[in-house]
């Protein structure tokens, strides 16, 4: 029998209880979704290929119910499980020496509550497949960030966050999870049962347990009817609170090369779509090829790299109004993979930090061999929220996020221009997001967190031989050193 035709009850059942079967047995049953080294997917790579590596073995499950054998596997041998799901992180979040699951055939839709407005998926959902399962029973997520590639555990476990300052980051929707523990046992845990495994999985870098499941609390489907508008820095500066204010859902494109921003305000309507028709010629040839090759001359010529700035600013026009289906309009095309980094500071402190950077940047322009940031920078918020490791823990946030394009793919300098950013963000209590790659140890955690030496506490507890960390974890969350778990063992150039 093969794993992949297991009846459910099967990790319950002798003689197919995972620790009742021989290592050579498990090998065999594993053999089904065991993905060959010669496969391209048994090897990892995010999405932005800044992280690569090579499991010790990859598997593909189709359903939950192999995963304990999985588990006893990896105990037997010594080693480690990671999740993996789109590799949208761009940092080493997912990336492991150990075993590796790939999640995204385990992504059934269990239930759909039209009257509640709930909705019971399994981790490996996408949030592209959600959007049509929702839009197909009237419903829609309250709130999206700018893609909608990432599997909704990868969402749920790195507090991943839309915009909209009475909007929490997204895992502040969910009302329950299903977690597997290394044992095989299945603990559902919400607001009323196991609370603290719940508040550490809502945002639990994947390794408090495997996320089979996620309850998500949703609304009726809406559209959003968005204004677009070019503002000079100074203006926006200015008025920060009221353009926060001034929409549901409030965000800020900066072009630090012109002094200007572009402001995105999105509310609900009833009006019917008017979406943006695209252009070959100015979004795709221009808009993209152009932009492309620009940047990739901006590899050796940085004078080209402000220019770039103004063009993209100038292709998008001075205004105009779109009305779109919720996720449309939430989700954009990041174009080019990108390094990025990303921070967020408490609300009351926006001003002063957006100024500061402004001073550094203007500085760097200044300088004949300064730093050339791409664009734009982005500006986002969220409301407070009780979440014990979301970077809007107790406080109302501000998300500032930096991007360094790869045209081509290729790489461009960024570590000095990113480790600035980081300082001056930092100064101003600034909380990385935990899917970006960040330089933090326990120590600044236990001084950002309140919460933090209980988030460690529970890891401990349901993972005491540590099956579910890999580097990222050791390194940040576990305080670990050594060649083995440093910020570029899994980069291509260390």
């Amino acid at each position: 029998m093969s794993v992949s035709s297991l009846p459910p009850d099967a990790p319950c059942a002798a003689p197919l209880h995972p620790s009742s079967l021989s290592t050579s047995d498990l090998r065999r049953l594993l053999h089904p979704i065991t993905l060959a080294s010669s496969s391209p997917r048994a090897a990892f790579a995010n999405w932005a290929g800044t992280y690569k590596c090579n499991p010790r073995r990859t598997f593909a499950p189709t359903s939950s119910d192999q995963l304990p054998y999985i588990f006893e596997l990896a105990r037997r041998l010594g080693t480690t499980v990671r999740a993996a799901g789109a590799g949208h992180s761009p940092s080493d979040l997912a990336c492991t020496n150990g075993f590796m699951v790939r999640t995204d055939a385990l992504d059934r839709v269990l239930e759909v509550n039209i009257d509640d407005e709930y909705v019971v998926v399994e981790g490996g959902t996408s949030l592209n497949k959600l959007h049509q399962v929702l839009a197909a029973n009237g419903l829609a997520m309250s709130n999206v960030g700018s893609i909608s590639d990432q599997s909704i555990a990868g969402i749920v476990t790195t507090a991943t966050h839309g915009t909209g300052v009475h909007f929490g980051v997204i895992p502040t929707h969910v009302l329950a999870l299903d977690v597997m523990l290394p044992s095989g046992q299945v603990v559902h845990c919400s607001q009323n049962d196991n609370y603290d495994l719940f508040q550490a999985s809502r945002c639990g870098l994947g390794a408090t347990g495997f996320i089979i499941s996620v309850t998500l609390k949703v609304e009726r489907a809406f559209r959003l009817r968005e204004r677009r508008a070019v503002i000079p820095f100074d203006h926006a500066v200015a008025d920060l609170d009221e353009l926060a204010h001034s929409a549901e859902h409030a965000k800020l494109w900066w072009f630090p090369s012109t002094g200007s921003v572009r402001f995105f305000a999105a509310d609900r309507t009833y009006d019917p779509p008017s979406p943006k028709s695209p252009s070959w010629f100015w979004d795709i040839f221009v808009g993209f090829h152009i932009v492309q090759l620009a940047l990739f001359l901006g590899r050796y010529f940085s004078s080209i790299v402000p220019l770039v700035g103004k063009l993209v600013l100038w292709l998008g026009g001075e205004s105009e109004v779109v009305v779109d289906d919720s996720y449309r309009i939430f989700n954009l095309d990041c174009l080019f993979s990108q390094y990025t980094t990303e921070w967020a500071i408490p609300y009351e402190n926006t001003r002063a930090c957006l100024s500061e950077l402004r001073e550094w940047l203007d500085q760097e322009h200044a300088d004949p061999c300064g730093q050339r940031p791409h664009f734009p920078i982005e500006v986002r918020f969220s409301d407070a929220d009780d979440i014990w490791l979301s970077p809007s823990n107790s406080r109302k946030s501000c998300w500032i996020g930096i991007v360094q394009f790869k045209p081509y793919g290729l790489p461009v300098a960024y570590r000095k221009l990113f480790e600035r950013f980081e300082q001056i963000v930092a100064s101003h209590g600034g909380r990385p997001h935990w899917a970006k790659a960040h330089g933090l140890v326990p120590d600044d955690f236990r001084r950002l967190y309140p919460k933090f030496d209980q988030f460690v506490k529970v890891l401990r507890e349901n993972d005491p031989q540590g099956m579910f960390v890999n580097p990222y974890v050791r390194r940040h969350v576990l305080g670990e050193t050594g060649s083995d778990v440093g910020g570029r063992v899994f980069k291509e150039r260390p």
